[in-house]
């Protein structure tokens, strides 16, 4: 495993790693997030593996735009496209209807698949560059506290971390989910700005 610099030669280091379904772990505007292709169950079986993560639990992905986030969401409603015009890039992750043929463990039990578009410039670089979206679960084993640092998130059976440096406390995105109105999970974004939006 390599601590590398995110630079031109990190980020060619790092989209080798994905190219051959390795674990690659970031930083994001919140905490550090392993990478792997969303669409590859050889990838998705190391990312859970490094996790220790039980298959039942999905990963939300990352953007670097809309355009990649078609391939995923089998429509966009109105109240959530509204958010994602005003929240994003940042730190909120929401709940869109899965397109078919998706791999299970990115799904939730209602068929839904949670993406983001991330503030943090490197990470939309980094899913740029791959020409797709990448899984963004924290880096971490499942139910310890997320990696804020390259070293913390050098899990064993990840391939490379791409060093931001240390991120200060903040907490994970919120998710969403707009179609209903309900906050998933509580985060960074305050659940009185999605309401207002929701709102009209």
């Amino acid at each position: 495993m390599n601590i590398v610099a995110p630079d031109e030669t990190g980020l060619a280091q790092a989209l080798e790693a994905l190219a051959c379904d390795e674990v690659v772990a970031y930083p994001t505007e919140t905490v550090y997030g392993l990478a792997v292709n969303p669409l590859s169950e050889k990838a998705l079986d190391r990312l859970f593996s490094v996790k220790k993560r039980e298959p039942a639990f999905p990963v939300l992905l990352i953007v670097a735009d809309e355009t990649q986030l078609r391939p995923f969401a089998a429509h966009i409603d109105d109240r959530t496209r509204a958010c994602m015009q005003r929240f994003w890039p940042g730190p909120l992750s929401l709940l869109f209807p899965a397109a078919e043929g998706l791999p299970r463990r990115i799904l939730s039990d209602s068929g839904q698949v949670c993406l983001r578009c991330p503030e943090e410039a490197l990470a939309r670089r980094l899913c740029l560059l791959r020409g797709g979206a990448l899984t963004s679960t924290s880096a971490n084993l499942s139910g310890h506290a997320p990696a804020r640092s390259a070293e913390e998130a050098a899990l064993p059976g990840v391939a490379l971390v791409l060093d931001g440096g240390a991120l200060p406390p903040r907490e994970p995105s919120t998710v969403f989910d707009a179609a209903e109105g309900r906050v998933v999970r509580a985060g960074a974004l305050a659940a009185e700005l999605l309401y207002d939006c929701w709102n009209g």
